[in-house]
């Protein structure tokens, strides 16, 4: 049974999904898969609800997105749960002795039907939500909670489960089949399948009120995203850029606001603003509206709603005899525990806010020499005050580099690198063959280069719009098995650029860029795989962000560079003094950037670790980084009243840390195709990142993992080189 249905009262955002190859004819990603036809048409099973039917037509199938209705999904979702709990009947009453097969690989195919419903789900959860689709899901989400506590407090399952873990069969096991097996268990014990009576029910209670206070947050974040759009004339645009100032007119009359200038309340479009805004009262309005989503007091506001999910986070691990939740959480972490988690955050941050010092006082220095009137630098003004530092300090602009980061470029020198070091193709889908969900979606084959044999399809889905979450992640609608006939893969990937004026290029930030990257990597992660079960795909969450992390990297080489970033208007390639001066300010304004992670991180674990009891979010995160130490002139990346990763759902739920836990292991990573003979596109190197880092997925241990590619543990030194930080600092 794939694992997200043991935690389907969790499953409100889809970061909680985890994702994250080469030309030297390294077939390493595809060699140990069973022969799959380029594409097979798939029959459909007929049924009056096309969320329930069987994918039809080419490549084993796919979603009917073109098809998908709403009305249908109440009904889809009660049918698929109603047939996924006979299935688990059948496992658990089964009168033959408990095994491997009949048990633990028969859980896998349990929920089919549910799994196909949910791909629908999440669709019009994070890609297209409307007040309809939100008030069906906030009907269903106790029924779908209520369906996880019938199949994890299945005692009879949980028996038959527990036999095949602690069987002395179990050692003659396939490797793989040992770590299924002990998952599974583990996911059954840790949640709630070992408690009886009162405290059976009573986590079971949790579960169900969990699973709706999620659902609230998120959509209390949505709202104010929507509707915190501040509309500008042409007299409030000094210093913006005309690819931002188009976009921004386009935006607007998206929404039927002619003649004005839409600055949206996501990231992807504050970030631009508070850069390059010469209007300072306007950097502060934008800045305030988006730092205050879920924050404003209101009916929206998320405060009440965070305090009694940390409450009921505790008193549910409580109930399995755990102190608090991030130890229970971090358990079967790479981590291990909170302490060494926090450990590796408090390591880096006094380097980190020394460093913020230092920006600041250059910073301040730059605001004294330009106005007559004295200011003093505020969070809203970080950003546009960095971004003449960086000019006067290594002569770099970032709209100059912008020039060169066309998203359709970008995303050829993804598909470039996939083929060098997983020997992938990706071949544009024209024929209308395989439907989707929006107009802006696109859909790619992905094949073997030498071979020529299918692996899976790609979508990609990038710009923002009305109903859809901010961020960037990835996702897949089927993922590779071959333990019942092999499975070809079905990735996504997501983002929210901002959608310029009709057939103009959309031009991205270098750190819009380094995302791009980065979720793409989620992307080859499971395209990848080799994993005989589905429930083995990804992998723990302080390792999975560690692939598409270090597929960041390529962006910065040479043969990205020289083909693929040219310039919008000339067609040039960046200049090779341009390339220095960004290589020379790689580490600019890291402090800003660590800072506002690590306080973000550190937040999440310390609510977690501490007694819920009482726990006003706004003040707990005020007085917790004042006596930190947090500088005044930014804020956490994440405030605690609009957390997605932490309080839409337990995806990253006291494991942000992760992500510092698996740059950890990039740097190091890295510094390995840095010390090989052929750099980055080392065809060994590439071999043994494709083999030991990418297919596996979860069928190894992440550590066994890890020093099978790099023939040791990873150390944290690379990491403090990579961001321009003192070695052991004693700041």
């Amino acid at each position: 049974m794939p694992k997200r249905i043991i935690t389907l009262a969790c499953a409100s955002v889809l970061t909680a999904l985890v994702g994250c190859g080469e030309t030297t004819e390294s077939t390493a990603t595809t060699e140990s898969k069973a022969p799959m036809q380029s594409q097979p048409e798939a029959p459909q099973k007929k049924s009056a609800n096309t969320l329930l039917a069987d994918w039809a037509g080419p490549y084993q199938g796919v979603p009917a997105f073109d098809k998908m209705a709403l009305s249908d999904l109440k009904a889809a979702l009660e049918t698929a749960m109603a047939e996924g709990l006979v299935n688990i009947e059948a496992i658990a009453n089964n009168p033959a002795p408990a095994s491997f097969d009949n048990t633990i690989a028969a859980l896998e195919g349990s929920t089919q039907t549910l799994d196909r419903v949910f791909t629908y789900y999440y669709i019009w959860m994070a890609n297209n939500s409307s007040e309809e689709y939100r008030s069906i899901q906030g009907e269903m989400v106790p029924a779908l909670s209520a369906f996880s506590s019938q199949i994890t407090q299945n005692k009879a399952l949980f028996n038959r489960i527990e036999t095949v873990f602690k069987n002395p069969s179990f050692k003659d096991l396939r490797a793989d089949q040992q770590r299924l097996t002990q998952i599974v268990y583990g996911n059954f014990a840790r949640n709630g399948s070992t408690l009886e009576g009162e405290a059976k029910d009573r986590y079971a209670e949790i579960e169900t009120r969990l699973a709706e206070l999620y659902t609230k947050f998120s959509n209390n974040v949505l709202h104010d995203e929507q509707n915190y759009v501040i509309y500008l004339d042409e007299s409030q645009l000094s210093g913006l850029p005309k690819s931002f100032v188009s976009a921004a007119k386009a935006a607007a009359e998206t929404k039927g606001e002619n003649g004005k200038y839409a600055v949206s309340n996501t990231r992807s479009s504050m970030d631009p603003f508070l850069t390059y805004s010469e209007e300072r009262a306007l950097r502060e309005q934008v800045w305030r509206s988006y730092y205050s989503r879920g924050d404003n007091g209101d009916e929206y506001d998320n405060n009440a709603i965070i305090a009694e999910i940390l409450k009921l986070r505790e008193e549910r691990v409580q109930l399995l005899g755990y102190d608090n939740y991030a130890q229970w959480r971090l358990e079967d972490r790479m981590a291990g525990s909170p302490d060494n988690a926090m450990a590796l955050l408090e390591s880096v941050w006094p380097a980190a806010i020394a460093r913020v010092n230092e920006e600041v006082a250059d910073m301040q220095a730059i605001a004294d020499a330009e106005s007559s009137e004295k200011i003093t630098i505020e969070p809203w003004d970080y950003r546009f005050y960095a971004e003449k530092v960086r000019k006067a300090k290594y002569d770099l602009d970032s709209n100059e580099v912008k020039q060169y980061l066309q998203l359709d470029k970008l995303r050829e020198a993804m598909f470039y690198v996939a083929g060098r070091l997983f020997n992938f193709e990706f071949t544009p889908i024209t024929d209308g063959s395989v439907p989707v969900f929006h107009e802006d979606v696109n859909v790619w084959e992905v094949t073997d280069k030498t071979t020529k044999q299918h692996i899976g399809l790609w979508y990609l889905d990038p710009f923002a719009r009305e109903g859809k979450r901010s961020g960037a992640w990835a996702t897949t609608y089927r993922q590779f098995s071959d333990y019942d006939g092999v499975t070809n893969v079905l990735a996504s990937n997501n983002s929210n650029f901002v959608k310029g004026a009709a057939g103009a290029p959309v031009l991205v930030s270098w750190d819009d860029a380094e995302t791009f990257f980065h979720e793409f990597g989620h992307a080859l992660h499971y395209l990848s795989s080799s994993v005989s079960y589905p429930s083995l795909s990804g992998g723990v969450r302080d390792y999975t962000e560690f692939q598409s992390q270090l597929l960041e990297r390529w962006l910065m080489t040479d043969e990205v560079i020289n083909q693929f970033l040219t310039h919008v208007d000339t067609g040039k390639p960046m200049p090779a003094e341009l390339l220095a001066k960004i290589k020379n300010a790689a580490t600019f304004n890291e402090g800003f950037a660590t800072t506002e992670y690590l306080a973000s991180a550190i937040i999440d674990l310390k609510l977690h670790m501490v007694e819920a009891a009482d726990i006003d979010p706004d003040a707990f995160e005020r007085d917790t980084l004042t006596q930190m130490g947090m500088p005044k002139e930014l804020v956490m990346r994440h405030r605690t009243p609009h957390f997605g990763h932490v309080f839409s759902g337990e995806g990253y739920s006291a494991g942000y840390y992760g992500y510092m836990w698996a740059e950890v292991l990039t740097s190091d990573a890295a510094a390995a195709f840095d010390e090989s003979e052929g750099g980055y596109y080392d065809p060994v190197m590439a071999d043994k990142l494709v083999k030991h880092l990418f297919q596996v997925q979860n069928s190894v241990d992440p550590a066994e993992a890890y020093r099978a590619f790099r023939g040791r543990d990873a150390n944290v030194e690379a990491l403090m080189r990579d961001r321009g930080f003192p070695i052991n600092s004693e700041q």
